[in-house]
Order: structure tokens, then sequence, then C-alpha cells
């Protein structure tokens, strides 16, 4: 049913325009659309979209994901130097330095958006 088309990450926000500085400053996702109620942000091949919700924030899990190979370490550090905190969940990891957890070959990185929705980075496959 569903197999042959593309789908895309949606993640709630309180307050629009705290989102589209976060994800669009911080991040540098480039604005594709601003519904009033939701903005949608491009992302490699696909689309964020950020919508509006009461609900924002209560989600305890991983939200999204992207896979950015050897780059991992550096947008750590630009995130780092943007004061964003990164996340340490360093249980089934050989080491956590500057929140970058590694475990062989695969290197990731947690960080939480402005309503607490935690966002995962990860230098191996995102699918």
């Amino acid at each position: 049913m569903l197999k042959d088309h593309a789908s895309s990450a949606i993640v709630p926000c309180s307050d629009l325009a705290r989102a589209k500085a976060f994800y669009g400053e911080v991040l540098g996702l480039p604005l594709i659309a601003d519904h009033g109620v939701g903005l949608v942000f491009g992302t490699g091949a696909t689309r964020l979209n950020v919508y509006l919700s009461d609900y924002a924030g209560s989600n305890r899990a991983n939200a999204v994901v992207w896979s950015v190979g050897n780059e991992i370490k550096k947008i750590a550090a630009d995130l780092l130097a943007k004061g964003v905190t990164l996340e340490e969940y360093p249980d089934g990891y050989d080491a956590v330095i500057d929140g970058v957890h590694t475990r062989g070959t695969l290197s990731v990185i947690w960080f939480r958006d402005p309503d607490d929705n935690i966002l995962h980075v990860s230098s191996g496959s995102a699918n």
C-alpha cells in the first residue's frame, strides 16, 4: 500500500517562531513552506515538517535521524559552538567524547530542540 511512496519526518512544536529559528538558523535547514500552523524544511532529498501542537515535547524517544557519514564530529562541534547541548547516553558505547558516542566505526550524537524533541545524527545509515 505505501511501499512506493516517500515519507518524511514530522515533529510537534509549541512556538512556530522559536522552531523556525532553531531549525532554520541553528540547524541551517532551508525553509520550504510556512503554512501558518506548520513549517516545512528541506533536509537532503526529504522534508522535515514542524507543526503546532499542545503535545510538543511529550515524546521521550528519537523524533528525527540524519545520516551524515564522516561529518559527524564537525556537526557536533558546530552545534556545541551554537550553544546546543549534546545528550549523553553512554550505555552500549565504547566512548563518549565531546558528546560524540562511538562504538566501533559508528558515531552518533543526540540533542534536543526547543520543545524537547530528541534529534539524532548518525555516521551510519539513517534507514
